[in-house]
């Protein structure tokens, strides 16, 4: 992806080794965030299992299985917040060579401002962009605490995308899903999620979940994912149209989301798949959203809601 050299946004909250991290992480993301399902640890929605990134190998669809906790309680605040102490550890510093990640993540955000401040404007309407925190260790959001093991994730509570930087050396070493594209697919995809809050998409989901069984609110949960995967795509349509997609990159992103759909993850991490509890989409549906967004570049053709997906 040709990036360097080209304007970042000013809507970066740079936390990344700021003193005085949250303790006390057993609440987890209690209201609302949307994450990108990554694996298993502490810090789940507090009546039994967890999500995060290191530890005790768990994912969301998992949760379900083994505690019987609807995982999409911890996406869509039906835990409460989460529990802080009020002692402070020191957050560790930024790794090497994180400065100018965080100088790509600048761009990539950029980006998603000019198009998606493009199409809503063609829609007749403003967007407000999101600010993106980038932290180390620990940081609090509007969603409860959240530290490396959460993984990348949009708060609706406070219009902001979190993300520990160090998420991309899992997503390359772990995952298998290497490249600077692939790494821009993630940001995009909670960008998608802010554009979803602002067109009212998750504030009907959190209504509609209440009163749906746990397999209806999962089904609803990967639609509502797999628009966001879509809107990845457009922004990588937009990318191309900018001239900064180089060749291997829309291979990069497929292989990423093929790498973190659900039934990859599970067999992954158990050998065998749960479809009921899938919540993200599997890899082929989550790869076909995104190059659907990618080879139209219309919005309109995000529409995850309607027919079989």
């Amino acid at each position: 992806m040709k990036w360097r050299g080209r304007e970042r946004s000013s809507n970066i909250d740079d936390r990344r080794g700021a003193g005085g991290r949250p303790g006390g992480l057993s609440g987890g993301l209690g209201r609302g965030g949307f994450r990108i399902p990554t694996g298993g640890g502490r810090g789940g929605g507090g009546r039994g299992g967890g999500i995060g990134l290191v530890g005790i190998v768990v994912i969301l669809g998992l949760i379900w299985v083994t505690t019987g906790q609807n995982p999409i309680d911890i996406i869509s605040g039906m835990n409460g917040a989460p529990t802080t102490s009020s002692s402070a550890a020191q957050r560790p510093l930024p790794s090497a060579g994180q400065d100018e990640l965080a100088d790509f993540v600048g761009v990539v955000v950029k980006e998603t401002e000019d198009l998606w401040t493009q199409k809503f404007a063609d829609a007749g309407s403003q967007y407000s962009a999101p600010v993106v925190v980038l932290f180390s260790g620990g940081t609090q959001s509007g969603c409860g605490v959240a530290d490396a093991r959460t993984g990348p994730f949009y708060c609706p509570e406070d219009q902001k995308v979190y993300i520990d930087l160090a998420f991309y050396d899992q997503l390359r070493q772990e995952f298998g899903a290497p490249g600077d594209f692939a790494q821009a697919y993630v940001l995009a995809h909670e960008v998608g999620h802010h554009v979803q809050n602002l067109t009212g998409v998750l504030p009907q989901f959190n209504r509609a979940r209440a009163s749906m069984s746990a397999t209806e609110a999962n089904a609803y949960s990967v639609r509502v994912e797999l628009q966001a995967d879509c809107y990845a795509g457009i922004w990588a349509n937009y990318a191309g149209e900018q001239n900064l997609v180089e060749t291997g990159d829309f291979e990069e992103a497929l292989n990423a989301a093929d790498q973190i759909g659900d039934d990859t993850l599970q067999k992954r991490m158990q050998g065998y798949a749960v479809p009921k509890t899938f919540n993200h989409g599997t890899s082929k549906q989550r790869q076909t959203w995104f190059a659907r967004g990618y080879q139209s570049g219309d919005v309109s053709q995000c529409d995850t809601f309607s027919g079989s997906v």
